[in-house]
C-alpha cells in the first residue's frame, strides 16, 4: 500500500539528518521499490525493473542491496517505518485508554483509504508469502506481529484505565479489530463497495461498546 509519505523522498523528510550521496541513492531506489511493490507486490520487485526506473545499471542497484531478497526485506522495513510514522506515533500521543485505541484504528482506516488505488504490502505480502518459509516471510510476519502487539498494548491500557471491562480478552479484540481492516480492504479495494469505510468505523464502535466498562463511554 502506498501512502502519502511515499511522495516525500526519505532524504527530504523533516527531522532526519541529511544523507550522504550513497545513502541518498539507496533511499531513492528504496522509494521507487516501495511504490512498485505497492502495485505489483513484493514478488513484482526486480533489480532489472528498478534499474530501468532509476535509469541506473543493474550492477549499480545491486550494489546497494546485494540480492533481490534483501531488497524485498528492505522494502518491508521501510513500509513499516512509514506505517509507524503515519499511524502509530501520532496515535500514542493521545491519552491512554479508549482515546488512544480509537486514534490507532482511525489512523489505520485513513491509511487504508489512501491505499485503495495501490495496495497494502501487509495484506498482499501475506497472500504471496503465507506458505513460503524464508527471510522475506519472517520479516513481513515480524512487522505485522509488531503492529498487533501495539494494538494489544493499547487494549490492555484501556482495561487498566477502566474504559474496557476487566474480563476483556485483549487478543480476541485484536483479532476482531484486525478483521475489520481486512474486510475493509477487501470490500473497498476488490469489490469497490461504496460506504465500506463508514461500515468499518461503525463496526469498530460496536466492538468497543461490547467490551466497554458500563458507564465508561460518553
Amino acid at each position: 500500500m502506498q501512502s502519502n509519505a511515499a511522495a516525500v523522498p526519505p532524504a527530504a523528510k523533516p527531522g532526519r539528518q541529511p544523507l550522504q550521496k550513497g545513502q541518498q541513492t539507496r533511499a531513492a531506489i528504496l522509494d521507487a521499490a516501495l511504490s512498485l511493490a505497492s502495485s505489483a507486490g513484493l514478488e513484482g520487485l526486480s533489480i532489472g525493473v528498478l534499474a530501468e526506473l532509476m535509469q541506473m545499471s543493474k550492477s549499480g542497484v545491486f550494489a546497494h542491496f546485494g540480492s533481490r531478497e534483501e531488497l524485498q526485506i528492505s522494502v518491508i522495513r521501510e513500509y513499516h517505518a512509514r506505517f509507524e510514522e503515519e499511524v502509530f506515533y501520532p496515535a500514542i500521543r493521545e491519552p491512554r485508554g479508549l482515546p488512544r485505541l480509537r486514534a490507532l484504528f482511525e489512523r489505520w482506516v485513513r491509511r487504508v483509504s489512501v491505499e485503495l488505488d495501490s495496495g497494502c504490502i501487509y495484506i498482499s505480502g501475506a497472500v504471496e508469502f503465507d506458505d513460503r518459509p524464508g527471510p522475506v516471510r519472517d520479516a513481513l510476519a515480524d512487522m505485522v506481529r509488531s503492529w498487533q502487539s501495539a494494538l494489544d498494548r493499547a487494549i490492555r491500557l484501556a482495561i487498566t484505565e477502566g474504559h474496557l471491562r476487566a474480563d476483556t480478552d485483549a487478543l480476541q479484540m485484536v483479532f476482531e479489530v484486525h478483521g475489520l481492516i481486512l474486510s475493509l480492504h477487501h470490500d473497498a479495494r476488490f469489490l469497490r463497495i461504496p460506504g465500506a469505510i463508514d461500515r468499518a468505523r461503525n463496526a469498530f464502535e460496536r466492538i468497543v461498546q461490547y467490551y466497554a466498562q458500563p458507564g465508561a463511554l460518553p
